[in-house]
């Protein structure tokens, strides 16, 4: 009886990583603090927290705030973000590259999924803006677990797949991607196009740092093509 074929997963990140949506998250941003009476924040300062749940996204950018204004800024963000998105303007680009990529991905049977510190209803309606709701069989989201770094969401997209952590790649642009995946016991893929510098990518344990789409099939054909899908990586 021949041993079952292992499954490849990918799992994306959102933002940063799929989508360029870095100028809408600092309106938004901008907006809510400015709705508090705050001081707008520096945008490299709100780039450095995306990927975070956005309480914690939120109270690292307002680290003496009183208890409770962050979570009134996080409504207001809320409400910022949905006016943007509402707008007959808003946009939140793809990268390059990307629908070729998951095509490629497809062809060589693999199942990909996202793992993001989005919103379930805000997720949902960047994949339905560029009909790709379709091409992900698993979507975690913030609404389905504590936030990254945590490994949680990265861990239950996986079990639900039908795969496991040695044949599983988390693609993303943030340390925070990357130390999920690595807690997760999984291939760590750091994205150089997104809020998060290589540098900053490799110091926090990426396993390959792919400088634009085009080169992630090849990085994760060479995953997948090792006896690293038959283990667990190690940390």
């Amino acid at each position: 009886m021949f041993p079952p074929i292992p499954i490849r997963l990918a799992v994306f990140d959102c933002d940063g990583t799929l989508v360029d949506s870095q100028h809408n998250i600092i309106a938004a941003m901008t907006t809510a603090f400015r709705a508090h009476g705050l001081a707008d924040p520096e945008p490299a300062a709100v780039r450095s927290v995306v990927g975070l749940h956005l309480s914690e996204a939120i109270a690292r950018l307002l680290p003496d705030a009183q208890a409770d204004t962050v979570p009134a800024v996080c409504q207001s963000y809320i409400d910022a973000f949905r006016a943007l998105r509402e707008r007959h303007d808003h946009a939140e680009p793809l990268y390059p590259g990307v629908v070729r990529t998951l095509d490629m991905l497809e062809r060589s049977n693999a199942i990909l999924a996202i793992a993001t510190g989005k919103s379930r209803r805000g997720l949902e309606s960047t994949l339905d803006r560029h009909s790709l709701r379709d091409r992900f069989v698993v979507l975690k989201t913030a609404d389905d677990g504590p936030g990254k770094p945590d490994p949680r969401i990265l861990l239950d997209a996986i079990a639900e797949a039908g795969s496991e952590p040695g044949c599983t790649a988390m693609i993303g642009d943030t340390v925070y991607d990357v130390k999920m995946a690595r807690s997760a016991r999984a291939y760590a893929v750091g994205v150089a196009w997104g809020y998060h510098s290589p540098q900053d990518l490799q110091a926090a344990g990426a396993h390959e740092v792919a400088a634009d789409f085009r080169e992630l099939p090849a990085i994760l054909e060479k995953f997948w093509g090792t006896d690293i899908c038959a283990s667990e990586q190690s940390c």
